[in-house]
């Protein structure tokens, strides 16, 4: 199943793509028009040229690419980044070198990844008590690691 989502490419690149018939995500790149040097603990947003139109009820989530994480230390800073439907700008990524070496993204470099997703908003019901259940209040690690 495919949602249609209007979409403004103002980038050198062609459209985000699937990458497999079966991945979730597909791949942003960066739209430069020189490189970009992130030198550790540096932070930098890259462009990617590419604005969309969501449908009401879905977002599309900025992800990091697993081997610019696993191989250079390179990833998304604000990871999964939103993007909201009734936003029209470019489609930045904020990446984030924590590698040991500078890092340079090069135009047209697969940066991330968007995964759209379906969502619905709050209606708060303000109660006096939530219901029990065996967890109850516990918090962080009150499950247990086995």
């Amino acid at each position: 199943m495919s949602v249609k989502v209007a979409v403004i490419n103002d980038g050198k690149h062609k459209l985000p793509h699937y990458s497999t018939p079966q991945s979730a995500g597909l791949d942003l790149r960066a739209s430069l028009d020189q490189p970009v040097v992130l030198q550790p603990g540096e932070r930098s947003l890259i462009p990617t040229g590419i604005k969309l139109a969501l449908p009401p009820g879905m977002e599309a989530q900025v992800r990091p690419r697993s081997g610019l994480a696993y191989k250079h230390g390179v990833t998304v800073l604000n990871a999964p980044g939103t993007i909201d439907a009734d936003y029209r700008g470019d489609i930045g990524v904020i990446l984030v070198n924590h590698g040991d070496v500078a890092f340079t993204v090069e135009d047209g470099s697969r940066i991330a990844q968007m995964v759209l997703a379906k969502y619905e908003q709050v209606a708060w019901e303000e109660v006096r008590e939530l219901t029990d259940t065996d967890r109850g209040d516990g918090g962080f690690g009150s499950t247990g690691i086995k």
